[in-house]
């Protein structure tokens, strides 16, 4: 899906909204508000509020598979593609903690139905994509054959996303008492936590 510039500007003020107020707390007019747009607008762009935020959702995540496509094509060993590939992820869920904080919160309600099939096809191309890379890993003989290839996404999402949601327990466990301090350690010491963990995954033997 394509959004044109002003569908693009009513999506993140959406998004912020929802993540401050929840989605039953943000009403359609006050997007439109803050917006500078007519409700009538989101209705011609979007159709429902629903809709918006499967548009948002979908806005997100569609950019990753381009990264990856680029990635997987890359004249470097699969082990560099995974921990680059990591390395965006991080970075990705870190700049869009608002979406994913959403995401996390609607996927767990049962207060409506959500039409998330393009979502869920989005995620289906990006697995796709990442089996691509290790099974060019298994082919060299660098990665172990029994690897379940459907979870490491969520060890790499869950673990970073965890970590946002608990940020003030962790600035206070590991001493980051400034937002600098607090975006290093993602960018640095939690990064390569994951990539550690996922490479074990890949390349030690059970």
């Amino acid at each position: 899906m394509e959004f044109n510039e002003k569908q693009i500007e009513i999506l993140l003020v959406a998004e912020q909204l929802f993540a401050e107020e929840g989605f039953d707390g943000t009403s359609v007019r006050e997007i439109a508000k803050i917006a500078n747009i007519n409700v009538a607008m989101i209705s011609y762009y979007f159709g429902s509020k629903e809709k918006l935020l499967e548009a948002l959702v979908l806005y997100r995540i569609s950019g990753l598979q381009l990264h990856l496509e680029s990635l997987s094509t890359e004249n470097i060993s699969p082990i560099e593609k995974i921990e680059k590939l990591i390395e965006y992820y991080i970075q990705r869920i870190n700049s869009n903690r608002c979406m994913y904080q959403i995401v996390h919160f609607e996927l767990s309600t049962t207060k409506r139905e959500l039409n998330l099939e393009e979502f869920t096809q989005v995620k289906r191309n990006n697995l796709k994509l990442l089996e691509n890379i290790i099974h060019e890993g298994q082919e060299k003989g660098i990665f172990q054959s029994n690897i379940n290839i459907a979870l490491i996404p969520p060890v790499i999402i869950g673990t970073t996303t965890h970590f946002h949601m608990n940020k003030s327990y962790f600035a206070e466990l590991l001493q980051l008492d400034s937002d600098e301090k607090y975006e290093n350690y993602i960018s640095n010491d939690l990064t390569q936590h994951i990539q550690k963990t996922i490479k074990a995954l890949l390349i030690h033997e059970n």
